[in-house]
């Protein structure tokens, strides 16, 4: 499973905290505020019956009190449901409509024993509170005071605090995606940096000044280029050295090859075959110290300028006796390209070299635009590349089976490692993957950088 980024962890935890201690407050504040209310509520429901009781109490002194009169006295309003039970009998102001199936025995029993007494119910899904208060051994006065309107009260600040919450964890996430923007604008520069640094530009340097509380890390970060720069620059000297000190011995072997292998039919068959070698071998050896050269100058930044990229292609095709009409023109890739146009003609060579050695020879060199990309595709019809090999092909010194399979082994093993090079210097990258209908397909995508 994917881990989430940091901007997307920081928001989450803003929330999720807001979310939490918000929900929290309003748990303890609908709590305190239903406890306080309920007992208001309650208080006032008692009083109230009480001086019910003391009504009904006085008129039950008569020689034949009237009940049902007495109740009817009471100015109960709209919320309240007054009973006397008196001597196994319910008395009310009307008929019963099942109210006093609501009173609960328990509370009945507490009454009965003389102790005045309250308790919450639900009359038909209504929330009430239930008085009971003795009159006499036989006789008590019971009010079923329903809530409603609390309970309406009650479910409007809930719904309140609930938006409150929300509210709170979507201001809570807003704040924790600028404070998640805020502290990673510099890692966003470093990143900027680095991604510079890989694309070959060394003088790439953080200003410690940026964030005071990143100035080890940016002295690091600077500390590590240089050090970097230093040991590309002795490993790119030491190449270049040693391969142009190369070039002058092998220019004399290379010139007395030449001589060997104009006299090789006046040799006996054994010499015949060994200065083919010679000569052969030398060959290689020059291409080898060549492509050394290559690679050791490539680390350098790309010399941009407008290039037609498309006569590149056709050069490169001419150049290797191949028809100029192999190149195709899709995507918006006719007109100049902003490249390296010694580079650009490397790749482009190397390619068509790789696909003639051990592809079956070039079919397609195709150039294309996509967005501020653009993209070289050469395909040939060989047996492809395999999946094991897609992978490091590009590498220095690494041929494909199919190149082993053949034989083949007059290559360096460097062609395909310096397109990967000349892309990088271009911010891109290079690939292949199986040409739809057999054979594989070399595509070295660019980034077009403008000043």
């Amino acid at each position: 499973m994917r881990r989430a980024g940091l901007r997307t962890r920081v928001v989450a935890g803003f929330a999720a905290g807001a979310l939490g201690l918000s929900t929290s407050i309003a748990l303890v504040t609908y709590h305190a505020t239903r406890t306080s209310l309920l007992s208001a509520r309650e208080r006032v429901a008692v009083r109230t019956a009480s001086f019910d009781a003391r009504i009904i109490r006085e008129g039950l002194t008569a020689d034949e009190p009237d009940i049902v009169e007495l109740l009817g006295s009471l100015d109960i309003g709209g919320n309240r449901r007054a009973f006397v039970y008196r001597e196994g009998r319910w008395y009310g102001r009307s008929a019963d409509d099942g109210t006093t199936a609501a009173v609960p025995a328990g509370l009945r029993h507490l009454v009965e024993q003389g102790y005045a007494s309250l308790q919450r119910v639900r009359v038909d899904g209504v929330p009430a509170a239930v008085i009971g208060i003795p009159l006499s051994a036989n006789t008590a006065l019971y009010e079923v005071d329903y809530l409603r309107e609390l309970n309406q009260t009650l479910r409007v600040l809930s719904l309140v605090l609930a938006i409150v919450a929300a509210a709170t964890a979507a201001a809570a996430a807003g704040l924790g995606w600028y404070a998640a923007r805020y502290v990673l604008r510099p890692m966003r520069s470093i990143a900027a940096a680095a991604q510079g640094i890989a694309g070959g530009d060394l003088s790439t340097r953080l200003d410690p000044a940026m964030e005071p509380d990143l100035v080890l890390l940016t002295t690091s970060f600077n500390d590590m280029v240089d050090r970097l720069a230093q040991r590309i620059e002795r490993d790119r000297r030491f190449a270049a050295d040693v391969s142009h000190e190369l070039r002058s011995p092998l220019q004399t072997l290379a010139a007395s090859a030449s001589v060997l292998a104009k006299r090789r039919e006046h040799l006996d068959t054994r010499s015949n075959t060994a200065a083919g070698l010679v000569v052969d071998e030398i060959e290689r050896f020059q291409s080898l110290v060549d492509d050394l050269l290559e690679l050791a100058r490539s680390d350098q930044p790309a010399q941009r300028a407008d290039v037609d990229v498309e006569e590149v292609a056709r050069r490169a095709c001419r150049n290797r006796n191949l028809a100029a009409d192999l190149v195709e023109v899709t995507g918006g890739g006719s007109g100049l390209w902003h490249v390296d146009g010694r580079r650009i003609e490397r790749i482009i060579g190397n390619l068509l070299d790789n696909a003639t050695r051990y592809g079956g020879g070039p079919v397609t060199v195709r150039l294309g635009r996509s967005g501020d990309k653009a993209f070289i595709e050469v395909d040939d019809e060989g047996p492809g590349v395999s999946p094991e090999d897609q992978h490091t092909i590009f590498e220095r010194f690494v041929r494909g089976r199919a190149a082993r399979a053949r034989g083949a082994d007059d290559g360096t093993g460097l062609g395909l490692a310096i397109v990967a090079q000349h892309a990088a210097a271009h911010h891109g990258t290079a690939v292949v993957r199986d040409r739809p209908g057999g054979g594989a397909r070399f595509r070295v995508e660019l980034r077009e950088e403008y000043p």
